[in-house]
């Protein structure tokens, strides 16, 4: 059985009017995003700036357990 070639995310030939549209649309939703879930994402990043390397044990401490 063939595959059907995927369609592409950002299609080429959309006027500059979609375009400037589209691209409106994905800062609000991402804004959304953001303000909506902006706790669960402070304490994921805060978490991955202190990830512990065993290697390196004397760069960052390992965290406390919750």
């Amino acid at each position: 059985m063939k595959r059907r070639p995927a369609l592409p995310l950002f299609p080429d030939g959309l006027s500059d009017e979609s375009a400037a549209a589209l691209s409106e649309f994905l800062n609000q939703l991402a804004a959304a995003c953001e303000s909506r879930y902006f706790v669960q994402l402070r304490r994921y990043h805060q978490r991955q700036m202190n990830l512990y390397d065993p290697e390196v044990p004397w760069r960052t401490p390992p965290l406390p357990p919750p």
